[in-house]
């Protein structure tokens, strides 16, 4: 059976990410088992409920860029999240791109180790 896409996920998947850093829109849904759903966690950010709080500026485009927001964006236009990652110390190239291997987010899954378990 296949699970559904549930963007209460997104945003406690999104409040993980620390400041000064980033994810994408790709990764994050890799993480939450949906390859390839890039856009679903693009359109679960662009309808933050009003009242949650998440730092939905810390996701940006595979390339390292700043998606352009629809007018209707709910939770921030792009010039305030670049206004917010300048805030935290993320830093842009002259055309724009965050160094993902320098700022990008990687977590720490932990695995269990199967030795541990009792024989």
């Amino acid at each position: 059976m296949k699970s559904t896409f549930d963007p209460a996920l997104v945003y406690a998947l999104v409040r993980l990410i620390p400041r000064g850093r980033v994810a994408t829109y790709a990764q994050l849904a890799h993480l939450l088992g949906f390859p390839r759903h890039a856009r679903h966690v693009g359109e679960a950010l662009a309808n933050l409920p009003e009242g949650i709080t998440t730092p939905w500026h810390r996701v940006v485009n595979a390339q390292g860029q700043i998606s352009i927001r629809r007018t209707n964006w709910q939770s921030g236009s792009d010039e305030l999240q670049r206004i917010l990652l300048d805030a935290e110390d993320v830093q842009f190239s002259s055309v724009g791109k965050i160094d993902l291997k320098r700022f990008g987010w990687t977590p720490k899954i932990e695995t269990r180790d199967t030795n541990d378990q009792a024989t």
